[in-house]
């Protein structure tokens, strides 16, 4: 017996019908800004790949936070997969927390080198995921009609921005 799939829908009441573009932007921003923060604390964990597990956490986190404002069914399993696409697919950005994740396996420095490294390229994905996302979304998107490889190349684009944006946040702190 063949199991339906049926696509999701925003749901009525949403934030489009109440909130004006402006406002959703600057919600989205201050949504994604924080998990960036969140993902570049993570990615300073010394184990390695222990790292790389709570930023996909932290990324996972952050769709279901936005799928709750925009009203987009969340699917736990489902986000870690597009997320996992997504990221993986953008290679070579796709390697940079695996790699940063693994030089924290080597004494002193590797540490030192991992920790910053991953630090930053947690906080670039994670911002590259949200912006792919909330772009996804405005456009009525839904988790269902998702498709990691016709905005790969806006990943890597946002992906770019997100290292200046992880760069500025950690010179904040």
């Amino acid at each position: 017996m063949a199991t339906e799939v049926k696509e999701e829908k925003v749901v009525e009441g949403s934030v489009f019908e109440t909130v004006s573009f402006d406002e959703r932007k600057q919600k989205t921003d201050e949504i994604v800004k924080r998990h960036v923060y969140g993902a570049m604390g993570v990615g300073l964990v010394p184990i390695p790949l222990i790292d790389f597990i709570g930023v996909t956490s932290v990324q996972v986190d952050m769709l279901s936070t936005l799928a709750q404002y925009y009203g987009v069914t969340f699917k736990k399993e489902m986000a870690k997969n597009l997320i996992g696409s997504l990221v993986g697919g953008a290679v070579p950005a796709g390697l940079g927390m695996p790699i940063a994740s693994i030089l924290k396996g080597i004494p002193l420095v590797g540490q030192t080198v991992g920790a910053l490294g991953m630090s930053m390229v947690a906080g670039a994905s994670t911002y590259a995921v949200g912006r792919v996302f909330v772009q996804h979304f405005e456009s009525g998107g839904t988790f269902l009609s998702f498709d990691p490889g016709a905005v790969r190349e806006y990943f890597k684009e946002e992906f770019n921005i997100g290292k200046t944006v992880a760069k500025e946040a950690s010179a904040k702190k």
